[in-house]
């Protein structure tokens, strides 16, 4: 006599592991969750470990030569661990490079490429053809899977980059810009904060350049038209009642507009702005947008917006770059004031034009004025964060740093400002004081700040700051 397998014990019965490593940016970031959604939604769940995985795939970067490296060192130890791998991403544009380091990789694809992963996928694990689980329809572009915590969330508007810098690679790995219509994207944005996100970040190659590619044309978001435009786009986030973050905004003069949306409360007052150097020859070798005019760019936005949180990030020993050019640099910094900097030396990358330019800069050169560079920058830091102390500020909650004396969990916790970016930019250490215990991961808090340091800033909650968010919470309706 044949037993009848509930659905349950049916799915059970052979379930397929893949597991997955996501490397790179936050762009990355989200072609990884939408992988990882489709996966799931067909049955396939994800392996905690190469011990548990029946196939590996690995989400690559291929930005600069050491992300390179690290997607190559990924794909190997995975290969050495399972033997089956599938890659996709930024280095999955370059086949040649992937196969000529590791010619047993089972597939590769490119970036963007979801059907072609899970295509890939289903050739090593044939999927569930069971009736619970064939008929689960594609989930198109919006990810249901989350890698970040469940407060915040990055939210991808375009893909691709129309400039061509001369020292990146992007568009010929991801292609020219393609950008999402914006009711596509409010409705994502949407259903992430009906879901408990707190915290969007807009993330794309050229957030400035939003809706360029496709006219800003008009699409429907709940019953009106709104165009593809990043001032269009950042006032309805606005209406969310979230914190809305702008990453990879360049200096375009539409962007003022954004900045009086800040000003105005509506969204986050900070903006990630990829200067990558402030000498007007090597800004022109680069190829780089706005050169020579940063600094009243810079200066315009903080007269619109004087709480304006202003993070960069540059490049150091640029072929070309002399000694009086460097210098550009540094006086640059100081006039700029930039509240958050990074910087890393130029390495060359196949492919990109900066690798004929004449001019290299020695090794110990360029680690010698990266050196000299994040001394100026962490001195300007210092001196920004020193004016916080006193002062009561907005933090949202990431985590807790309980002690093994605090008897009440939730003692010490940290957070960020509305000027912190998480992962790239400082903390606030803070003592939950009589709030102990009540204060949950993605609540916002009310702090005094007591002291600082060169990046981040410690103090004492003193008031809960409930969200008002203007989107109706999931697992909070009335039933009847």
């Amino acid at each position: 006599m044949t037993q009848q397998l509930t659905p349950q014990e049916h799915a059970g019965a052979d379930i397929k592991k893949v597991g997955f490593i996501s490397l790179g940016c936050p762009k990355a970031l989200v072609d990884s969750e939408r992988i990882l959604t489709q996966l799931r939604a067909e049955g396939y769940q994800v392996a905690d470990s190469y011990e548990d995985a029946d196939t590996v795939i690995v989400n690559t970067c291929g930005f600069i030569t050491p992300a390179v490296e690290e997607s190559l060192s990924a794909i190997g130890e995975a290969l050495d661990a399972t033997g089956r791998v599938i890659v996709t991403g930024c280095l999955g544009e370059r086949p040649e490079t992937i196969r000529a380091r590791h010619p047993k990789v089972a597939a590769i694809t490119g970036s963007e490429a979801v059907d072609d992963v899970m295509a890939a996928v289903h050739e090593l694990l044939p999927r569930d053809e069971n009736p619970f689980t064939a008929l689960i329809p594609g989930l198109g572009d919006t990810a249901q899977v989350k890698l970040t915590p469940r407060h915040y969330a990055y939210l991808k508007i375009a893909e691709g980059c129309n400039h061509r810098c001369a020292f990146c690679i992007i568009p010929k790995l991801r292609g020219l810009q393609v950008s999402r219509d914006a009711g596509s994207v409010l409705y994502e944005a949407f259903r992430l904060v009906a879901g408990g996100t707190r915290e969007l970040m807009v993330i794309s190659q050229d957030t400035s350049a939003y809706g360029v590619d496709i006219r800003h044309r008009d699409s429907e978001f709940q019953e009106r038209q709104v165009a593809a435009h990043l001032t269009d786009l950042a006032r309805e986030l606005g209406e969310l009642g979230v914190w809305v973050r702008m990453h990879y905004v360049y200096p375009y003069p539409h962007v003022d507009r954004v900045v009086e949306l800040m000003r105005d409360g509506k969204i986050l007052p900070y903006l990630d702005v990829p200067l990558q150097h402030a000498s007007p020859r090597i800004l022109k070798l680069m190829r780089r947008p706005g050169a020579g005019k940063q600094l009243d760019t810079i200066r315009r936005w903080r007269e619109i917006c004087p709480d304006l949180t202003i993070r960069s990030t540059f490049i150091v020993g640029f072929p070309g770059e002399t000694e009086t050019e460097f210098q550009e640099l540094l006086d640059f910094l100081e006039a700029a004031q930039l509240d958050r900097v990074g910087a890393f030396t130029y390495s060359d990358v196949p492919e990109a034009d900066a690798n004929a330019l004449d001019g290299a800069v020695p090794e110990d050169v360029k680690q010698e004025r990266l050196a000299r560079f994040m001394e100026v920058a962490q001195r300007i830091s210092t001196e920004r964060l020193a004016r916080k102390v006193g002062r009561t500020v907005q933090v949202i909650i990431d985590e807790y740093n309980d002690d093994e004396d605090d008897t009440v969990p939730g003692t010490r916790l940290i957070g960020r400002t509305a000027g912190d970016a998480p992962g790239i930019d400082g903390q606030v250490y803070l003592y939950a004081a009589d709030f102990a215990g009540k204060v949950k991961i993605g609540d916002r808090v009310q702090a005094i700040i007591e002291d600082s340091d060169e990046y981040d800033l410690f103090g004492e909650v003193v008031a809960l700051d409930p969200w008002q968010t203007r989107v109706p919470q999931l697992g909070h309706f009335s039933h009847h």
